[in-house]
């Protein structure tokens, strides 16, 4: 069934035909793209920057090199008996160096060869559509080449980070979450704008590296998309640690003299040595050829289950990842390669898909069951509904929540433990819309809530799931308590 090669030039340029072809070579596109393969389909895919996407060398990967440790010396300075054998504050020099490993030196020949290995052709340059089942890329030599498909296009562009419209702000070279992550030095001041995971994830980071940090948040709150009580606990232990957090603050303009300086609503300055402004991400969709296609550039391309692009005759263009909208996180990108790559194969054989909710053919946990990881101190770590979303919804549901400092396995894991978990309960299903937990190593127990989230587990059933002793994980045993003592309405 596969099918490529070359087949010929066209005015002046050469042309290749593949079954499938993929625009992005990050984590979204390398997954949707081995699966693609896995049916049996030629595929090639074709990036303009590093192998491997802006999660292994601007995200996920070297932010969390720069987050570990912090915690661990923070998870140290928490047990009496270890507290006493800490000396100083981290080494810099070396939490960067570990850093640029985890981030590959920003060299991407590791992730080359696992694409050569699993048999996808990778094409080097910027790719856009140019009609119907057809790529055209600019080479990196100024050259260009034509990528038929025979089957389906699929976009894993992701996102670029959001800046404010503010004059002169480019004159300013702000940081994003770019260079946020892959700063070689550490600024004596840094003033971050924003109140979401990046933001609160950065002025941790750079907070426990030495920065002197001002957090300006425009809102009430941080972490606005999470349980209310998330924010605050971080709000909390980041003032603890020094970092300033200014809620309803705005910043109107900016300029830099050396410093940067930061005129705020009202007047007031602020001089900082860097500034990352932390508002958000856009669809990689304006230079994608959108148009030639009938859709709108610069905005995300709109999907149904299966991945496929709406308002796109003919089964065969794709978007899968942050590029469609549905949920900006790396590992929810993943998994909607792996359902849509699929789709594609099945399509591509004639077989039937599986369209029924949680089936194979379709991305059915982007809106019941994303999970979601805050690597601050404490973490906080999320999947499904909040009690917000699931009462706005409709749904008749409750909030079962608990302090994880009574649990006996936190209580060993820190002195003074700190921390909560939320349990949402559907009332009328007697299962869980969503799980909350905030608090220190509290990362390693969500997949048994997105579990429990995804499988529709009742309740009456959870009670069978038994906790070992002493584990933070018993904070489940008492959430079911504390439902039960309760009652059930």
């Amino acid at each position: 069934m596969a099918r490529a090669g070359r087949v010929g030039v066209l005015e002046g340029w050469l042309v290749d035909e593949f079954d499938v072809v993929v625009l992005g070579a990050g984590p979204t596109g390398e997954n949707l793209a081995d699966r693609v393969r896995a049916g049996g389909l030629s595929v090639a895919v074709v990036e303009h920057e590093l192998v491997g996407g802006e999660c292994s060398y601007w995200a996920c990967m070297p932010s969390k090199a720069l987050l570990r440790p912090a915690a661990a010396l923070a998870d140290a300075r928490r047990v009496a008996g270890a507290r006493e054998a800490v000396a100083g504050g981290l080494d810099v020099a070396a939490v960067l160096r570990r850093r640029d490993d985890f981030a590959s030196h920003w060299k991407d020949d590791g992730q080359v060869r696992w694409l050569d290995g699993a048999g996808i052709t990778l094409v080097r340059g910027h790719g856009r559509l140019d009609g119907e089942r057809r790529v055209v890329v600019e080479t990196p030599d100024g050259g260009r080449r034509t990528l038929l498909a025979g089957h389906a296009v699929a976009l894993c562009t992701g996102t670029r980070a959001a800046l404010p419209d503010l004059p002169g702000l480019a004159e300013v070279r702000p940081w994003t979450s770019r260079e946020a992550t892959s700063s070689r030095t550490v600024p004596g001041r840094l003033a971050v704008v924003g109140g979401g995971v990046v933001a609160v994830e950065m002025a941790t980071a750079w907070r426990a590296l030495g920065s002197e940090v001002v957090l300006l948040v425009r809102g009430s709150r941080l972490l606005p998309k999470v349980e209310p009580f998330a924010g605050e606990l971080v709000a909390r232990s980041l003032a603890e640690a020094g970092v300033e957090v200014r809620f309803g603050t705005s910043v109107t303009g900016v300029r830099r003299d050396g410093a940067v300086e930061l005129t705020l609503d009202g007047g007031e300055t602020l001089t900082a040595d860097e500034v990352l402004f932390a508002t958000g991400r856009v669809p990689a969709t304006a230079e994608l050829g959108l148009e030639s296609v009938g859709l709108a550039a610069g905005k995300p391309v709109e999907v149904d289950d299966t991945g496929l692009a709406a308002g796109v005759p003919g089964e065969w263009l794709y978007a899968a990842g942050d590029v469609n909208g549905r949920v900006l996180m790396t590992h929810q990108g993943k998994y909607q390669g792996r359902v849509f790559g699929a789709a594609i194969a099945d399509r591509a054989a004639g077989r039937e898909l599986d369209l029924a909710p949680w089936g194979r053919s379709v991305a059915t946990a982007d809106a019941r069951a994303v999970p979601q990881v805050v690597f601050t101190d404490p973490e906080v770590a999320a999947v499904g509904l909040t009690l917000d979303e699931a009462l706005n919804a409709g749904r008749r549901a409750r909030a079962v929540d608990y302090e994880l400092g009574g649990v006996a396995g936190a209580s060993l894991y820190a002195d003074g433990y700190r921390g909560r978990a939320r349990a949402v309960v559907d009332l009328d299903r007697e299962t869980l819309l969503g799980v909350t937990f905030v608090g220190p190593g509290v990362a390693e127990l969500l997949h048994a809530g997105t579990v429990a989230v995804a499988g529709e587990v009742p309740i009456a059933r959870l009670w069978h799931a038994v906790p070992a002793y002493p584990t933070i994980s018993e904070v489940w045993l008492r959430l079911l308590e504390t439902y039960r003592d309760q009652g059930a309405d």
